[in-house]
């Protein structure tokens, strides 16, 4: 969507800068030191990264130059508190820092709206479960978040806690990274830890030995399977399609079974 837009919020995204890893090092040194225009060349040098990463969000049917600018806000953010002192590359930092601006635009703005009093209540649930998470070294419950809240002497149940949290949360896509080792460039998605139920070895493997037994059945016997149980179609239907009576196709599909099962 947004590379076939060449201009994007009065940018020309076909004449958008590269920076060498050297060039960035020596902007973010000279911008940490207040050099306005390096911050400014380092914003200039970034927004290929910025426009790559609001694609992400081109399903959303949101204005592209809208997403553009907000996550420029983002970039500028990571510019301006990146610590130069630690090993980290600045794209590490930055890539989380664009899609967290994005993703707090596109919450305010959902068109799901969520009353103020929930937002506030999802708002005060967040800071709880961080604050409850340093102090705990792990994840608190939503009965243990529920109870912090309660301490200023609000009073709220463990279901409209844990609704207003869902409320705000931004839908995740299957193809979101949730990691990547910097090096092979071979990302971990969300969907590579999900688990399919239906689809496992025995059932594939099944699908296959029904596949090879179809092809040894004569082609009408296969025509016919292949409306009964695949079509799920009568043997009437059948009959009055095929030209054929309603006993015949009866004879047929029992012994076009009777194939499928010796073979399996």
């Amino acid at each position: 969507m947004y590379y076939s837009k060449v201009e994007i919020a009065g940018v020309n995204t076909s004449k958008l800068k590269n920076l060498t890893t050297e060039e960035k090092q020596q902007l973010l040194e000279r911008a940490s030191k207040g050099d306005k225009a390096a911050r400014q060349e380092l914003i200039d040098g970034n927004l290929r990264l910025v426009l790559s990463i609001v694609q992400r969000f081109s399903n959303r049917n949101e204005n592209a130059d809208d997403l553009f600018q907000v996550g420029c806000i983002g970039l500028i953010k990571a510019i301006d508190n990146f610590n130069i002192e630690l090993d980290v590359q600045f794209s590490t930092y930055a890539v989380p820092m664009i899609i967290g601006e994005v993703k707090r635009y596109l919450r305010d703005n959902n068109s799901i709206r969520v009353s103020r009093s929930v937002k506030d209540l999802a708002y005060k649930a967040l800071q709880a479960k961080e604050e409850l998470s340093k102090k705990l070294s792990r994840e608190p419950s939503v009965e243990e978040i529920t109870a912090k809240l309660n301490e200023s002497g609000e009073e709220h149940s463990k279901e409209e806690v844990l609704y207003a949290m869902e409320a705000i949360m931004e839908p995740m896509s299957l193809y979101e990274p949730v990691y990547n080792d910097g090096s092979s460039g071979d990302a971990l998605f969300v969907v590579d830890q999900l688990k399919d139920e239906k689809n496992t070895d025995e059932s594939w493997l099944e699908d296959i030995a029904i596949k090879e037994a179809m092809k040894r059945l004569g082609e009408r016997e296969r025509s016919i399977i292949n409306k009964r149980f695949f079509n799920g179609k009568t043997q009437m239907e059948i009959a009055e399609e095929i030209g054929i009576s309603q006993a015949q196709v009866s004879r047929l599909e029992k012994g076009a079974l009777a194939k499928i099962r010796k073979f399996l």
